[in-house]
């Protein structure tokens, strides 16, 4: 996938690292874009038998990367006359456009999908942008956005299809190689190909030998068909819960760069980066979004072999909304059987409710929630369902609980939901 592999002409490529130099020179301002900081992760290398150090970006004014491209562009327009701005996004883009355009003295209007976080359009707002919230995905979004441009004097702002906004995020590219020199493999994930494309421009030029590798949730997933077709595929429509990278689709010059410098694309699903989330929370004390964590579920997969080198997965972005976090964190509970349900077959008299709750509570168990299920067809007149929502401390403790269940002859089934 790297020029080593095709016939790019690199040179030819819409972005270059002489670019990235000159907007690390706009962006020397720390008010603006800050040096985030690097972390080694000594369970995660334990885990894939490597040295892995986190590159914290999440940590980044505005929760994510996004500011350095905003603001490498919009410095320069306004310095061309520019008074307002435009622009389309899931939430990070919005508050790098809107901080940008407010530091720059301008005014931002931000498209942003009817269902975005909470947190990131008050967020967007708080940074000085007016905030419509319009279309049932980024595509439709994109769309009002682009029609209010033609209705009035601001400039668009695009989320990755600039070659402005690629420069800007390549400056992290350049950090991040500072940071560590040595490393073998970066991972980096993938929406609309912005972010990867800088990174890949920096890091081919400043080490060639660095293994650049991209990672898109399998839900917006468009690299790899765009690759073997040699055009941009758009989706009709997205499906992860990394909001942050469901641009459902990437440009021409984002897939040039990514064919020309990116050595390889993985893809990972949400029961995967939700377990990331979780991951990264219990172990390096890191609240961290789904598009965040997607380089540590690569990481984490079986898809990517990093054993014996120095790897340093991207923390790209930090706004994760809170109601989100919590369905992230019982779906990551209930794939590693620490939150489990389970239906157990009774005969409906007084006390049933109160032995069972006894036996779970012998082994040591939390119930959560129970209820009475008497509506079920293969039920016998006098017979009901209890359902036990348990919190355990994972699957032998949850397989012990069903043992001790049967033990007292009872029929008990779990019947947690796989996509819980």
């Amino acid at each position: 996938m790297t020029d080593t592999d095709s016939d790019t002409d690199t040179d030819a490529l819409p972005v270059q690292y002489v670019d990235i130099e000159r907007a690390r020179e706009r962006l020397d301002d720390d008010t603006v874009v800050k040096q985030t900081p690097v972390e080694k992760s000594t369970s995660l290398g334990a885990l894939v038998d490597a040295e892995v150090y986190l590159k914290m970006e999440h940590l980044q004014w505005t929760g994510s990367f996004k500011t350095r491209g905003a603001y490498n562009k919009i410095s320069q327009d306004v310095a061309n006359g520019v008074e307002e701005f435009i622009a389309a996004s899931a939430g990070n883009h919005a508050q790098g456009v809107a901080l940008a355009a407010t530091r720059c003295g301008a005014s931002s209007t931000i498209y942003m999908p009817e269902d975005a976080p909470q947190a990131k359009v008050d967020a967007t707002r708080s940074y000085g942008a007016t905030v419509e919230l319009v279309g049932k995905d980024f595509q439709e979004t994109m769309s009002h956005a682009q029609a209010a441009v033609e209705e009035s004097d601001a400039a668009f702002v695009h989320a990755y299809d600039d070659t402005d906004i690629i420069a800007g995020q390549g400056t992290l590219g350049t950090e991040m190689y500072h940071d560590n020199p040595d490393v073998d493999t970066v991972i980096v994930p993938i929406g609309g190909g912005g972010l990867i494309s800088g990174i890949s421009t920096a890091l081919k030029h400043l080490s060639p030998e660095t293994r650049v590798v991209g990672v898109q949730a399998t839900g917006a997933e468009t690299v790899h068909e765009s690759l073997d077709k040699g055009i941009p595929v758009t989706l009709d429509e997205v499906d992860t819960i990394a909001d942050g990278i469901a641009t459902g689709g990437i440009s021409e010059a984002t897939l040039s760069i990514i064919q020309a410098n990116v050595d390889e694309v993985v893809t990972v699903t949400d029961t995967e980066i939700a377990q990331a989330i979780l991951f990264l929370m219990e172990r390096a004390k890191q609240v961290v979004e789904g598009a965040g964590a997607a380089s540590v579920a690569a990481l984490l997969s079986d898809d990517l072999d990093v054993s014996g080198e120095t790897v340093m997965p991207l923390l790209c972005g930090g706004n994760l909304d809170m109601t989100q976090l919590q369905t992230v964190v019982v779906h990551a509970l209930t794939q590693r059987k620490q939150r489990i349900r389970l239906r157990v077959r009774i005969d409906d008299r007084p006390g049933k409710m109160q032995e069972l709750s006894g036996i779970i509570a012998e082994q040591e168990a939390n119930i959560h929630d129970v209820r009475h299920d008497r509506s079920v067809e293969d039920l016998e007149v006098g017979e009901a369902y209890l359902v036990f929502d348990v919190e355990t401390s994972g699957a032998e403790h949850a397989g012990a609980i069903i043992d001790a269940i049967e033990s007292a002859d009872y029929s008990v089934e779990d019947v947690t939901r796989a996509d819980a």
